[in-house]
């Protein structure tokens, strides 16, 4: 038997059951911008689409969180937005028994792959009652995002050490 099937065999004896199950999915924030206005359809465009993706998530109470994943697209032709649309898809998460580092995983990672879809569907929803094409967005890996930011953040520290350690020898 290996440490971790140990430990897991052990984990309900001692009480601390795992819990993991998704309590709400909902639109938290919608934005949908046309600053050319009806002039927009009059052109013929080259497309240029810039999108920008965070995930944020909140403790709202002992076995409950909030994550929420914010995409926002910018579709432009040179200097010019032709639309510009921020979606902001949040979920309600029960966790329990897990240890904190896999908690921050789970919401990072599993939560938000979760939520990914519905921010798609919403963003595809507005394009269509505003008469603009379909716009494809691609799946997100949202483990490795997960992964390189925590390899970031090591060599951020690393540095910072290595910094401070040679601070202290001037």
């Amino acid at each position: 038997m290996t440490e971790e099937t140990a430990a897991a065999a052990e984990a309900p004896a001692q009480g601390t059951e795992q819990k993991f199950a998704i309590q709400r999915v909902y639109l938290k924030d919608l934005s949908f911008e046309t600053p050319q206005g009806a002039s927009a359809f009059n052109k013929q465009w080259q497309p240029k689409v810039n999108q920008d993706l965070s995930t944020k998530s909140a403790k709202i109470d002992e076995d409950l969180f909030e994550v929420s994943v914010r995409m926002t697209i910018t579709v432009s032709d040179g200097e010019e937005t032709i639309y510009l649309i921020e979606v902001d898809q949040a979920g309600l998460f029960s966790i329990a028994g897990l240890e904190d580092q896999h908690v921050a995983q789970l919401l990072n990672t599993t939560c938000a792959s979760m939520l990914f879809p519905y921010a798609r569907e919403a963003i595809d929803n507005v394009l269509t009652k505003g008469s603009f094409p379909p716009l494809m967005i691609p799946p997100i890996n949202f483990d490795a995002l997960y992964a390189n930011a925590i390899q970031q953040a090591a060599a951020k520290a690393q540095e910072g050490d290595t910094a401070e350690a040679e601070g202290a020898k001037h």
